[in-house]
């Protein structure tokens, strides 16, 4: 028989469900511990925090690599927009140190460290609160990267949390280093527009490497369906689910940022966010269109699975039909009464066979007549 070779299917590893073995397990908070406590909740992915600091204004731009604490507060002036950029989460005293020097709340914190906190938006004074998912494909590893992304909004500056070195920011950051971009004139919120919506647009480009795999899983199927495919259907749609987990509560925090009344989103900018909340609407609709794709094929391989048993059971049920009159012949001229006058027939069984050939054709040319052959 011949076998199919097996290819991986897609995997979801992130903050939410890590399928790897990089890192320090992760850690959950304690029972009973106070609201603002500030313990890391995911897995660690980076032996040291880096700061990466981008300052610009109209007229220029200074970029600083491996940043210091102690320098971030004087890094925020009037008349320009600081972007901070936090790669790992999981040095919590480092995290407290930030959110001492621009004033974070416990609560926001204790979000930031924690990397399984659902997507949200939250308004504190003097600065605007955002979690997200950034999701991207690994083309190497077929997996999907799930990773934990914090945005602080305040009136001159952003700060970014990551959990991991790598992001989806450098097209923001080649903006920022361009002199003709809107970026480099517009306040601070459009900054953090910017990032979000660097964030869901590589949602539209792993949403739809989802897609081509679970095109390529169907076409597969209905040309010659295997038995690991439905191991297969059961990893696309996990990892679906994973995404749309994710996915979902942009959808709303989005919706919020454009409602709010906050005097950090300034009118110059809610145009784009109404614009990055029809993005977030495709996506959505694209995820569920894949989940509904995968609930099909799920059906069709099972209806596939029963079409080819039914054929089997018609021929095997034909076959017997065909042999229950032959076997009825034979068994009859098969017994030892002596008064059995066939049997002293001088050509009887030429006769008997040819009766039988009779039936066989017949019955095979009735079946046929019906369609049912």
């Amino acid at each position: 028989m011949k076998t199919r070779p097996s290819r991986p299917s897609p995997r979801i590893r992130g903050a939410s469900g890590a399928t790897g073995g990089r890192g320090i397990r992760s850690r959950r908070i304690r029972p009973g511990s106070s609201p603002g406590t500030v313990v890391f909740v995911g897995e660690q992915r980076l032996a040291k925090v880096q700061i990466d600091v981008i300052h610009y204004d109209a007229d220029g731009w200074s970029e600083h690599r491996d940043f210091t604490v102690n320098g971030c507060a004087e890094a925020v002036t009037e008349g320009s927009i600081t972007w901070m950029n936090v790669s790992g989460v999981h040095d919590v005293a480092l995290v407290e140190r930030l959110g001492a020097c621009f004033g974070l709340h416990p609560m926001t914190l204790e979000d930031i460290a924690n990397t399984t906190q659902r997507p949200k938006v939250e308004e504190f004074p003097g600065y605007v609160f955002m979690v997200l998912k950034m999701i991207a494909f690994n083309e190497d590893t077929q997996t999907i990267d799930i990773e934990h992304v914090s945005v602080v909004l305040g009136d001159h500056f952003v700060i970014s949390f990551l959990e991991d070195d790598g992001d989806v920011f450098d097209g923001v950051r080649d903006r920022i280093r361009s002199s003709g971009g809107r970026i480099r004139w517009m306040k601070a919120d459009y900054l953090a527009y910017s990032l979000l919506d660097a964030v869901v647009d590589h949602y539209f480009l792993a949403v739809e490497r989802m897609g081509d795999i679970i095109e390529e899983v169907d076409d597969r199927l209905l040309e010659d369906p295997h038995p690991g495919d439905i191991k297969e259907i059961h990893s696309l749609k996990r990892s679906i689910l994973s995404l749309r987990k994710a996915v979902w509560p942009i959808r709303e925090e989005v919706a919020m940022i454009v409602k709010s009344e906050s005097s950090l989103l300034t009118a110059e900018s809610r145009v784009f966010w109404r614009d990055l909340y029809d993005h977030c609407i495709q996506i959505i609709d694209l995820v569920e269109t894949h989940r509904d794709i995968l609930g099909g094929m799920h059906d069709t391989y099972l209806s596939i699975l029963s079409h080819r048993m039914n054929e089997v059971m018609k021929v095997l049920t034909i076959i017997s039909t065909i042999f229950i009159p032959l076997t009825f012949i034979a068994g009859v001229y098969g017994m030892n009464f002596k008064e059995m006058p066939e049997l002293e027939w001088r050509g009887g069984y030429y006769s008997v066979w040819g009766v039988m050939i009779v039936i066989g054709v017949s019955l095979y040319l009735y079946f046929r007549r019906k369609q049912w052959l």
